[in-house]
């Protein structure tokens, strides 16, 4: 089973735009939110049919991004990178 993070974002005229980091330009909208994650799933289907006929690899997501949101404008520490500890 394929498996993609989306991000959905409600725009100021109230209606909502979903992106899908994996899949590069993957991005469609709704008035709803219930259309926008159904136009999603059509966009997805759509986008990975486009690749698979042009003999293109399905990208895969193995490991959901990293969704931050950071305030500019005022001064904030560097962020420390953690990597898993080995045993």
């Amino acid at each position: 089973m394929l498996r993609y993070t989306v991000l959905v974002f409600r725009e100021p005229d109230g209606r909502y735009s979903v992106e899908v980091p994996t899949l590069d330009g993957c991005v469609t909208q709704g008035d709803s939110l219930e259309e926008a994650i159904a136009m999603a799933r059509e966009a997805i289907a759509g986008y990975l049919e486009s690749l698979a006929a042009h003999g293109e690899p399905i990208p895969r997501e193995h490991e959901p991004p990293h969704v931050l949101t950071l305030e500019l404008g005022e001064p904030t520490p560097p962020l420390k990178a953690s990597t898993p500890s080995t045993r």
